[in-house]
């Protein structure tokens, strides 16, 4: 059934005009597989990320009465982390939690997805899906092969070997991790080295210290234990210039192939997930205070000043960037500026 599919699919995306109703009904009955990076637990227990994946395959399995069932790789077992999306564009994978802008490089739009000092807040992220900027990244996303199924936003804070990681000043020659090309430059303009490497790497590289600091959210500073080589963490409780979108994505060809009533299945409880991610994300941003604290590390948290002076940075050098690569990334980012 799998290899039919797959077959089906590739038909589907070579000549999309032609799509029978038996391609439709060999559709009708699937296993689809979720692939992500972080770590696995269960529907109720560890990454909230995963048990976003594990709660919305029950639901939309519940919805469609069986026709549509799922299996969850976490880990980056199905396939490698930065391979998920281009898989997901040729119809290969069907659906991943994937860091948005982790796709930046094959879509310059999504470099907005962790853009720094952009978003400040949660509730200004969560406007995005319905204004100007949301409806235009949904356009650009589903012309490339994707489906948007959740808009999720975390925030994140910095963990660091050394000090706190407060002002532009606390940076300058650390060997840091930011999460994205934009925040990099920002951190290079603020006199940083640079690191590229993957959440799910960061551990590693700042045990052999090849890492001085990385930023990442909340979750993924639980997850990935780094408590365990911090000395100072600084949180996103009272705001952060690190705000992603990490949407769950849904390959188009592998959306556009299923009946209708599934369709809306998968849509319907995308859209119910979001405000049980913001909730999950802003726990976490709680709760990672609490976690580096009892191992003993200092906690600090970003100041109004603070925040204000990353902004300048950022805006001299990630947003100026962005805006110069053409007419179209000018026009992004101000629709994102205009949510206030």
């Amino acid at each position: 059934m799998l290899l039919h599919r797959r077959r089906v699919l590739s038909g589907l995306i070579a000549a999309p005009a032609v799509l029978s109703l038996g391609s439709r009904t060999a559709l009708a009955a699937n296993t689809l597989k979720i692939s992500h990076q972080f770590p696995g637990g269960t529907i109720d227990q560890g990454d909230f990320r995963d048990r976003l994946c594990r709660v919305f395959a029950k639901k939309v399995e519940e919805a469609t009465k069986g026709d549509l069932k799922f299996e969850i790789y976490p880990n980056s077992s199905l396939m490698k982390t930065n391979a998920q999306f281009s898989a997901m564009r040729k119809g290969a994978l069907d659906m991943s939690f994937y860091p948005f802008p982790y796709a930046g490089g094959e879509i310059h739009a999504c470099n907005l997805g962790l853009m720094p000092c952009l978003v400040t807040s949660y509730e200004q992220g969560t406007k995005w899906k319905n204004a100007d900027i949301g409806k235009a990244l949904n356009k650009i996303m589903e012309d490339k092969g994707i489906k948007m199924i959740s808009w999720v936003w975390q925030a994140g804070g910095a963990a660091s070997r050394g000090k706190p990681i407060a002002s532009p000043e606390d940076v300058k020659g650390l060997k840091i991790r930011g999460g994205s090309r934009e925040m990099d430059l920002m951190f290079a303009a603020a006199g940083a080295q640079v690191s590229t490497v993957l959440s799910n790497e960061i551990y590693i590289a700042m045990q052999t210290g090849s890492l001085d600091a990385a930023v990442t959210s909340s979750t993924s500073l639980i997850s990935f234990r780094l408590e365990e080589l911090s000395k100072s963490l600084t949180t996103a409780r009272k705001g952060s210039f690190w705000f992603m979108l990490e949407p769950l994505m849904m390959s188009k060809a592998i959306f556009d192939a299923l009946p209708a009533a599934q369709q809306k299945a998968i849509v319907d409880v995308g859209v119910e997930l979001e405000a049980w991610g913001m909730a999950e994300s802003q726990k976490d941003d709680a709760e990672v205070a609490k976690v580096y604290a009892a191992k003993g590390v200092q906690v600090a948290d970003f100041t109004d000043a603070d925040l204000a002076a990353w902004r300048k940075v950022s805006e001299d050098s990630a947003w100026k960037d962005f805006a110069a690569k053409s007419t179209e990334s000018a026009e992004l980012l101000k629709m994102a500026r205009a949510i206030g």
